[in-house]
Protein backbone atom coordinates (compact mmCIF):
# COMPACT_ATOMS: atom_id res chain seq x y z
CA UNK A 1 0.00 0.00 0.00
CA UNK A 2 2.89 2.22 1.00
CA UNK A 3 4.45 1.84 -2.63
CA UNK A 4 1.08 2.71 -4.39
CA UNK A 5 0.62 6.00 -2.38
CA UNK A 6 3.83 7.12 -3.20
CA UNK A 7 3.39 5.93 -7.20
CA UNK A 8 0.56 7.81 -6.81
CA UNK A 9 1.70 11.29 -5.62
CA UNK A 10 4.58 10.94 -8.63
CA UNK A 11 2.56 10.43 -11.05
CA UNK A 12 -0.07 13.09 -10.01
CA UNK A 13 2.98 15.71 -9.60
CA UNK A 14 3.93 14.60 -13.28
CA UNK A 15 0.03 15.42 -14.51
CA UNK A 16 -0.05 18.01 -12.46
CA UNK A 17 3.04 19.85 -13.72
CA UNK A 18 1.64 19.68 -17.62
CA UNK A 19 0.31 23.30 -18.12
CA UNK A 20 -0.66 21.94 -21.54
CA UNK A 21 0.14 18.58 -23.56
CA UNK A 22 3.33 17.29 -23.88
CA UNK A 23 4.95 16.26 -27.02
CA UNK A 24 7.03 13.14 -26.97
CA UNK A 25 9.00 12.39 -30.90
CA UNK A 26 7.83 8.61 -31.34
CA UNK A 27 11.55 6.64 -31.91
CA UNK A 28 13.07 10.34 -31.93
CA UNK A 29 12.17 12.53 -34.18
CA UNK A 30 13.45 10.51 -37.41
CA UNK A 31 11.28 12.27 -39.93
CA UNK A 32 13.98 14.82 -39.59
CA UNK A 33 16.71 15.94 -42.53
CA UNK A 34 19.78 14.65 -40.40
CA UNK A 35 17.57 11.64 -39.32
CA UNK A 36 16.72 10.59 -42.77
CA UNK A 37 13.97 8.45 -42.00
CA UNK A 38 16.44 6.39 -39.24
CA UNK A 39 14.13 5.58 -36.51
CA UNK A 40 15.47 5.22 -32.95
CA UNK A 41 18.87 6.89 -34.22
CA UNK A 42 21.11 9.20 -32.63
CA UNK A 43 20.28 11.23 -35.19
CA UNK A 44 17.15 10.85 -34.43
CA UNK A 45 17.44 11.48 -30.68
CA UNK A 46 19.66 14.71 -31.27
CA UNK A 47 16.56 16.26 -33.48
CA UNK A 48 13.56 15.64 -30.66
CA UNK A 49 16.47 17.43 -28.42
CA UNK A 50 16.83 20.16 -30.90
CA UNK A 51 13.29 21.43 -31.52
CA UNK A 52 12.97 21.41 -28.20
CA UNK A 53 9.87 18.62 -27.55
CA UNK A 54 9.42 17.88 -24.16
CA UNK A 55 9.85 13.77 -24.74
CA UNK A 56 11.59 11.72 -27.08
CA UNK A 57 11.12 7.58 -27.05
CA UNK A 58 12.99 4.53 -27.77
CA UNK A 59 12.67 0.46 -27.96
CA UNK A 60 15.62 -1.77 -26.38
CA UNK A 61 16.11 -5.77 -27.17
CA UNK A 62 18.97 -7.88 -25.70
CA UNK A 63 21.45 -9.40 -27.62
CA UNK A 64 22.37 -13.46 -26.91
CA UNK A 65 25.44 -12.07 -25.34
CA UNK A 66 23.68 -9.32 -23.39
CA UNK A 67 23.80 -6.27 -25.05
CA UNK A 68 20.84 -3.68 -25.27
CA UNK A 69 20.72 -2.53 -28.74
CA UNK A 70 18.03 0.44 -29.35
CA UNK A 71 15.42 -1.21 -31.95
CA UNK A 72 11.83 -1.40 -32.29
CA UNK A 73 11.37 -4.88 -33.69
CA UNK A 74 12.84 -8.11 -32.69
CA UNK A 75 14.94 -8.17 -35.87
CA UNK A 76 17.56 -6.08 -37.89
CA UNK A 77 17.81 -7.08 -41.81
CA UNK A 78 16.10 -10.48 -40.67
CA UNK A 79 18.41 -11.25 -37.86
CA UNK A 80 16.68 -11.84 -34.72
CA UNK A 81 18.08 -9.87 -31.79
CA UNK A 82 17.75 -12.00 -29.27
CA UNK A 83 18.83 -15.05 -30.88
CA UNK A 84 22.19 -13.34 -32.31
CA UNK A 85 25.67 -12.07 -30.51
CA UNK A 86 26.11 -7.81 -31.06
CA UNK A 87 28.50 -7.94 -33.36
CA UNK A 88 26.28 -9.16 -35.88
CA UNK A 89 24.64 -5.82 -35.75
CA UNK A 90 27.33 -3.84 -35.03
CA UNK A 91 28.18 -4.13 -38.76
CA UNK A 92 24.70 -3.11 -40.11
CA UNK A 93 23.82 -0.05 -41.19
CA UNK A 94 20.60 2.59 -40.48
CA UNK A 95 19.32 4.65 -43.31
CA UNK A 96 21.16 7.74 -42.44
CA UNK A 97 24.23 5.29 -42.36
CA UNK A 98 24.48 4.71 -38.43
CA UNK A 99 24.94 1.23 -36.87
CA UNK A 100 21.72 0.42 -34.66
CA UNK A 101 22.98 2.03 -31.36
CA UNK A 102 23.63 0.03 -28.46
CA UNK A 103 21.98 1.36 -24.72
CA UNK A 104 25.14 2.69 -23.82
CA UNK A 105 25.76 5.35 -26.76
CA UNK A 106 22.23 6.24 -27.05
CA UNK A 107 22.35 7.07 -23.10
CA UNK A 108 25.64 8.63 -23.78
CA UNK A 109 24.16 10.83 -26.32
CA UNK A 110 20.71 11.41 -24.06
CA UNK A 111 23.04 13.58 -21.50
CA UNK A 112 23.59 16.35 -24.00
CA UNK A 113 19.62 17.10 -23.44
CA UNK A 114 19.09 17.39 -19.40
CA UNK A 115 15.27 18.84 -20.70
CA UNK A 116 14.60 15.84 -22.59
CA UNK A 117 12.57 12.93 -20.87
CA UNK A 118 13.55 9.57 -22.43
CA UNK A 119 10.68 7.28 -22.53
CA UNK A 120 12.20 4.06 -22.49
CA UNK A 121 10.08 0.97 -23.91
CA UNK A 122 11.16 -2.05 -22.44
CA UNK A 123 10.36 -4.71 -25.37
CA UNK A 124 8.75 -8.41 -25.08
CA UNK A 125 11.59 -10.98 -25.02
CA UNK A 126 11.24 -14.34 -25.06
CA UNK A 127 11.72 -15.60 -21.59
CA UNK A 128 11.16 -13.82 -18.52
CA UNK A 129 14.33 -14.62 -16.93
CA UNK A 130 15.81 -12.25 -20.05
CA UNK A 131 13.51 -9.63 -19.26
CA UNK A 132 14.70 -9.01 -16.11
CA UNK A 133 18.24 -9.23 -16.95
CA UNK A 134 17.19 -6.25 -19.66
CA UNK A 135 15.48 -4.30 -17.45
CA UNK A 136 17.99 -4.86 -14.32
CA UNK A 137 20.81 -4.36 -16.84
CA UNK A 138 19.00 -0.81 -18.11
CA UNK A 139 18.54 0.51 -14.56
CA UNK A 140 22.24 0.19 -14.06
CA UNK A 141 23.37 2.08 -17.23
CA UNK A 142 20.92 5.06 -16.51
CA UNK A 143 22.46 5.26 -13.43
CA UNK A 144 25.98 4.83 -14.41
CA UNK A 145 24.99 7.88 -17.50
CA UNK A 146 23.46 10.03 -14.38
CA UNK A 147 19.52 9.38 -16.07
CA UNK A 148 18.18 7.41 -13.58
CA UNK A 149 15.72 10.21 -12.40
CA UNK A 150 12.03 10.55 -12.03
CA UNK A 151 12.20 14.01 -14.25
CA UNK A 152 15.10 11.87 -16.33
CA UNK A 153 13.22 8.86 -17.47
CA UNK A 154 10.17 7.13 -17.64
CA UNK A 155 9.72 3.22 -18.43
CA UNK A 156 6.72 2.09 -20.90
CA UNK A 157 5.82 -1.48 -21.92
CA UNK A 158 3.51 -3.76 -23.19
CA UNK A 159 4.96 -6.29 -20.88
CA UNK A 160 2.27 -6.00 -17.84
CA UNK A 161 4.85 -7.85 -15.87
CA UNK A 162 7.93 -5.80 -16.35
CA UNK A 163 5.67 -3.29 -16.04
CA UNK A 164 4.71 -4.17 -12.37
CA UNK A 165 8.46 -5.55 -11.83
CA UNK A 166 9.66 -2.09 -12.45
CA UNK A 167 7.28 -0.04 -10.62
CA UNK A 168 8.42 -2.07 -7.94
CA UNK A 169 12.23 -1.48 -8.11
CA UNK A 170 12.10 1.62 -8.72
CA UNK A 171 8.85 3.69 -6.47
CA UNK A 172 8.87 7.19 -6.94
CA UNK A 173 9.23 6.87 -11.04
CA UNK A 174 6.64 6.83 -13.73
CA UNK A 175 5.85 3.19 -15.06
CA UNK A 176 2.71 2.91 -18.03
CA UNK A 177 1.21 0.09 -19.78
CA UNK A 178 0.66 0.05 -23.16
CA UNK A 179 -1.42 -2.73 -23.90
CA UNK A 180 -4.73 -1.06 -23.57
CA UNK A 181 -6.83 -3.97 -22.44
CA UNK A 182 -6.75 -3.12 -18.74
CA UNK A 183 -8.84 0.12 -17.06
CA UNK A 184 -7.10 2.24 -15.02
CA UNK A 185 -8.16 1.10 -11.85
CA UNK A 186 -6.95 -2.65 -12.80
CA UNK A 187 -3.31 -1.05 -13.77
CA UNK A 188 -3.74 1.07 -10.40
CA UNK A 189 -4.27 -1.48 -8.38
CA UNK A 190 -1.17 -3.57 -9.10
CA UNK A 191 0.97 -1.17 -8.70
CA UNK A 192 1.38 0.87 -11.85
CA UNK A 193 1.35 4.81 -11.82
CA UNK A 194 0.31 5.36 -16.10
CA UNK A 195 -1.54 4.40 -18.93
CA UNK A 196 -0.11 5.40 -22.74
CA UNK A 197 -2.67 3.54 -24.70
CA UNK A 198 -3.57 3.86 -28.51
CA UNK A 199 -5.98 6.31 -28.95
CA UNK A 200 -7.96 4.02 -30.34
CA UNK A 201 -8.60 3.08 -26.85
CA UNK A 202 -9.48 6.43 -25.57
CA UNK A 203 -12.28 6.60 -28.30
CA UNK A 204 -13.95 3.65 -27.04
CA UNK A 205 -12.93 4.30 -23.19
CA UNK A 206 -13.19 8.11 -23.21
CA UNK A 207 -14.12 7.78 -19.39
CA UNK A 208 -11.11 6.67 -18.64
CA UNK A 209 -8.69 9.58 -19.02
CA UNK A 210 -10.99 11.19 -16.20
CA UNK A 211 -10.63 8.30 -14.34
CA UNK A 212 -6.88 7.78 -14.76
CA UNK A 213 -6.43 11.45 -13.26
CA UNK A 214 -8.26 10.75 -10.65
CA UNK A 215 -6.04 7.92 -8.68
CA UNK A 216 -3.20 10.21 -9.74
CA UNK A 217 -2.07 8.27 -13.16
CA UNK A 218 -0.36 10.16 -15.46
CA UNK A 219 -2.07 9.08 -19.13
CA UNK A 220 -0.09 9.17 -22.11
CA UNK A 221 -1.28 8.39 -26.06
CA UNK A 222 0.31 7.18 -29.30
CA UNK A 223 0.82 7.18 -31.75
CA UNK A 224 -1.05 10.20 -32.83
CA UNK A 225 -0.12 11.75 -36.30
CA UNK A 226 -3.51 12.79 -38.31
CA UNK A 227 -4.57 16.65 -37.40
CA UNK A 228 -8.14 15.30 -36.13
CA UNK A 229 -6.64 12.62 -33.63
CA UNK A 230 -4.39 15.27 -32.46
CA UNK A 231 -7.10 17.40 -31.91
CA UNK A 232 -9.37 15.06 -30.55
CA UNK A 233 -6.85 14.03 -27.61
CA UNK A 234 -6.23 17.39 -26.97
CA UNK A 235 -9.62 18.03 -26.28
CA UNK A 236 -9.94 14.51 -24.27
CA UNK A 237 -7.30 15.98 -22.04
CA UNK A 238 -4.01 13.51 -22.21
CA UNK A 239 -0.88 14.57 -20.52
CA UNK A 240 1.26 13.76 -23.27
CA UNK A 241 0.88 13.23 -27.23
CA UNK A 242 3.57 10.21 -28.81
CA UNK A 243 3.98 11.21 -32.41
CA UNK A 244 5.92 10.90 -35.66
CA UNK A 245 4.49 14.30 -36.61
CA UNK A 246 5.96 16.55 -33.83
CA UNK A 247 6.12 20.18 -35.35
CA UNK A 248 2.35 19.48 -36.47
CA UNK A 249 1.49 18.39 -32.60
CA UNK A 250 2.89 21.36 -31.58
CA UNK A 251 1.41 23.65 -33.62
CA UNK A 252 -2.18 22.45 -32.81
CA UNK A 253 -1.29 22.66 -29.23
CA UNK A 254 -0.17 26.26 -30.22
CA UNK A 255 -3.62 27.26 -31.79
CA UNK A 256 -5.38 25.58 -29.03
CA UNK A 257 -3.85 27.90 -26.18
CA UNK A 258 -4.89 30.86 -28.22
Amino acid sequence: MKKLVIAAFTAMAFCTAVSAQQICAHRGFWKSKEAMGAENSLASLNAAGRIGVEASEFDVHITSDDVIIVNHDDAIAGLEIHDNAYNGFARMYLPNGEHPATLGAYLAEAEKYPELLLVFEIKKQKTRERSNLLQDMAITMLRAHGLLEPSRVIFISFDYEACKRVASLLPGFTVQYLQGDKSPAEVFADGINGIDYHFSFYRRNPQWVEEAHALGMSVNVYTVDNEQDIQDMIDLGVDCITTNEPLKVRALIEKNRR
